[in-house]
């Protein structure tokens, strides 16, 4: 198996590289028979690679027109994640990073084969993105997917105490520095909105469902997420516009973001992990390279000072270590 997808690799560069060729320079090149060669174009063209061959002095085999494709073969999983991690790279804050990740997927798209490619541009359709982080087990999130491209129900375990769910599945959607999963729960007989890095044993059936009339994903999740945030008021002002905070930070769902007389940006929302916000205000403002002022509160001005002293721990560290 190895040599034969080694020798297909070989064979699409040789496609790639020329207009086009004739079994016996295929043959040639590979080091096999032309009825390997014949053997190895039809199990391209059962993968979707549009591969069209002629016969007579003036034929050969050659790609389809008006198509380029690199010496690259991708299993359906691996189609799957490529365009996940592009979808949440083009929905990042990082500099630069959207657009590449749009330009890749615009490649990506052009280069797969037809059914590769209707495959990830279905995971499209289910997958909302915007920037957002957390950790999640990429198998539950590729199976969450592929769930709701197919429309078959799914299991997992959740909640406290931990209980089986088995829902339908309606959208994957990041927000608020998390996944989520929209679902139509048939046992309680609603919509509900699952955090994905929370639940365990994540299992795609094989029982289809009809889609049911519901809201849309992302707002539902939107507004859940909203529902469920409680955290301690927080009150930071930046000296910077508002457009450029707002594009430099992991927020949450409900932070707001004011102008202030003088032009500087007051943002305001809410956060039960003070620690973890002092990183993410003071990563903004790094990125911005302006000042920070914490307005309210105080216990959000101690958890700033117990950052400061980690941080300058950590110069002594590698100090005392060199």
């Amino acid at each position: 198996m190895a040599d034969t997808t080694a020798r297909a690799l070989r064979l699409l560069s040789l496609l790639e590289a020329r207009a086009q060729w004739s079994g016996t320079e295929l043959a040639d090149r590979l080091g096999v028979t032309t009825r390997t060669v014949r053997r190895d174009v039809d199990r391209l063209r059962q993968l979707g690679y549009p591969v069209t061959g002629e016969h007579g002095a003036e034929g050969g085999y050659r790609l389809g027109r008006g198509l380029r494709l690199p010496p690259l073969l991708l299993a359906d999983d691996e189609a799957v994640a490529v365009a996940v991690a592009l979808r949440v790279a083009a929905g990042s804050h990082v500099t630069g990073a959207g657009e590449a990740a749009v330009r890749a997927l615009g490649k990506l798209d052009q280069m797969l084969p037809v059914a590769l490619r209707e495959h990830v541009r279905a995971l499209g359709q289910v997958i909302d993105v915007r920037p957002a982080t957390g950790d999640v087990d990429a198998d539950a999130l590729v199976t969450l997917a592929r769930a709701v491209r197919d429309r078959t129900r799914v299991r997992f375990v959740y909640g406290d105490p931990p209980a089986d769910r088995d829902v339908e599945p309606a959208g994957v959607v990041t927000t608020g520095r998390r996944w989520y999963l929209h679902a139509f729960d048939p046992a309680r007989d609603d919509w509900r909105t699952f955090r994905i890095d929370r639940m365990d044993a994540v299992t795609a059936t094989t029982w289809p469902f009809r889609p049911r009339p519901g809201p849309d994903p992302a707002e539902a999740v939107r507004r859940a997420v909203a529902h469920a945030w409680r955290g301690t008021p927080y009150a930071v002002v930046y000296d910077a516009a508002p457009d450029a905070v707002a594009a430099a930070g992991w927020w949450g769902p409900e932070v707001r973001f004011g102008v202030l007389p003088d032009g500087r940006t007051e943002v305001r929302g809410e956060e039960d992990r003070l620690e973890v916000l002092a990183w993410y205000l003071t990563r903004a403002a790094l990125t911005l390279d302006c000042g920070l002022t914490v307005v309210e509160p105080d216990a959000l001005r101690s958890a700033f000072t117990r950052l400061g002293t980690r941080v300058a721990g950590f110069g002594d560290a590698v100090s005392a270590g060199t």
